[in-house]
């Protein structure tokens, strides 16, 4: 199977958290978690990660529906959750959203040199995200203080609907002007970003080791034993294969070897 090169493409989309900062995706879970238990409902990280990458509102909306969390919700509530009850999510949510996304804001390895480095090798660099724009405001500036600044950038709720459908990617290319959309590469952490990148038809890379699959700090994943790390990153990978992506890496630092043919992935589409 031959593998992509700069060549390939004229625009890459990258995801932000667990892809270009944050490193294990943690401020959304930590956020949600917050949320939910200001409410009096205790959620488990791993429902929290379930439909990471969503608009957060859709977020919400998915993991109330989740049997174990309405059964929570109506422990605590006598009632399944309305749109009142998602509405009020929202309101705590936003705020601390914003804050956990300001903290958690640290490029990770190698993001602004891959971005720089695709720029200087002709192509434009777009981004989109789960978040909000109010949510983004801090996380533009200090990115751009560490060197990185996406030409554009798609956030949620301005698109009639967002991951895992392709609206964000098609938002970005029409107003860039680009196109085909097989000429287009998207990088992401989570499988609805995945998904969304295979259903607009473009070429998508997963990451396995940065975000919300393996959803550790880069201390913490360098920490594991060898053999249990590599056993969850190829989980990690398996994962991003059935989304739809066509390879997968462990994070953003490993774009440029792969596409210059230096390096191999950690796994491709058969």
């Amino acid at each position: 199977m031959r593998l992509p090169t700069h060549a390939d493409f004229d625009l890459v989309i990258f995801d932000w958290a667990g892809t270009m900062v944050d490193f294990g995706s943690r401020a959304p879970v930590a956020a949600l978690l917050e949320a939910f238990s200001l409410q009096g409902v205790g959620i488990s990280e791993a429902a929290a990660r379930a439909d990471m990458g969503m608009a957060k509102i859709e977020h919400v909306r998915a993991l109330l529906a989740r049997p174990e969390v309405d059964e929570a919700w109506c422990a605590a509530h006598g009632a399944t959750a309305g749109d009142a009850d998602v509405a009020a999510i929202m309101k705590d949510l936003e705020p601390l959203m914003r804050k956990a996304a300001a903290e958690a804001s640290e490029l990770i390895p190698g993001a602004a040199e891959t971005a720089q480095a695709l720029r200087n090798a002709g192509l434009r660099v777009a981004s989109s995200t789960g978040y909000t724009r109010e949510m983004m405001e801090a996380v533009i500036t200090a990115a751009a203080a560490q060197g990185y600044a996406p030409e554009h950038l798609v956030c949620s709720g301005e698109t009639p609907k967002g991951r895992p459908t392709p609206l964000m990617i098609y938002k970005a290319c029409a107003e860039l002007g680009v196109w085909p959309l097989s000429r287009v590469l998207k990088v992401d952490d989570a499988e609805a970003g995945v998904a969304e990148g295979r259903a607009a038809g473009c070429y998508t890379i997963g990451l396995a080791a940065s975000g919300n699959g393996m959803g550790l700090s880069r201390d913490a994943l360098m920490a594991l034993p060898h053999d249990e790390r590599e056993r969850r990153l190829g989980r990690v990978a398996e994962s991003m294969l059935n989304a739809g992506a066509d390879l997968v890496i462990d994070s953003i630092a490993d774009l440029l070897p792969v596409l210059a043919g230096e390096a191999s992935p950690r796994a491709a589409k058969a």
